[in-house]
C-alpha cells in the first residue's frame, strides 16, 4: 500500500502529532526507559507546545504519514542541518509496523534530500533499540 505525507502546518495537525507520539511512545519505549522518562520526554519534546516551537523557531518539519486508505499511521520530523537532513522523529504506530511503511517513509526522504541538493540523512538513536536500529542498518547496506 502506498503512502502518503502530509507537512504538518496547522494547530489541529501538531495536535494530532502530540497525539500519536504519545501513543506510540508509551507503548513502545516502556521497554527501553520508565514510565517517568516517557511522560518527560513527551513534555519536553513532543507536547503542542514543543512540536510549535520546533516547527517555527528551529526549523523542523514534521510529517503525517497516511495510509492510502486515510488512516494515519504515524510521523517523523527532520531538519536540514549543513547540507544534511537531520532525521529527529520517526515513529510508526503498533498496528502498521511490519508493512514496508518505514522503508517508503525513508525513500519519501530520501527523495525530499535529492530535490534539495543534501549529501545524506543521519539520525541519532537509542543504543538499546535494537528493532529500530535493525531497520536503519538494512535500509543503509540495502
Amino acid at each position: 500500500m502506498s503512502l502518503m505525507f502530509s507537512r504538518v502546518h496547522t494547530a489541529e495537525e501538531t495536535a494530532e502529532v502530540a497525539l500519536l507520539a504519545a501513543e506510540i511512545w508509551r507503548e513502545y519505549y516502556i521497554t527501553l526507559i520508565t514510565s517517568q522518562q516517557i511522560e518527560y520526554m513527551l513534555d519536553k519534546y513532543q507536547s503542542v507546545p514543543a512540536i510549535t516551537q520546533q516547527i517555527h523557531e528551529q526549523g523542523y518539519e514534521y510529517y503525517l504519514i497516511h495510509s492510502g486508505e486515510g488512516s494515519t499511521v504515524g510521523y517523523m520530523s527532520a531538519r536540514q542541518d549543513e547540507g544534511k537532513l537531520f532525521l529527529s522523529k520517526f515513529y510508526i504506530g503498533k498496528e502498521y509496523r511490519g508493512r514496508s511503511y518505514a522503508s517508503q517513509a525513508l525513500a519519501f526522504l530520501e527523495k525530499l534530500c535529492q530535490d534539495r541538493n543534501l549529501t545524506h540523512i543521519w539520525l541519532t538513536v537509542n543504543r538499546d533499540n535494537e528493532s529500530s536500529i535493525a531497520v536503519y542498518q538494512k535500509k543503509d547496506s540495502g
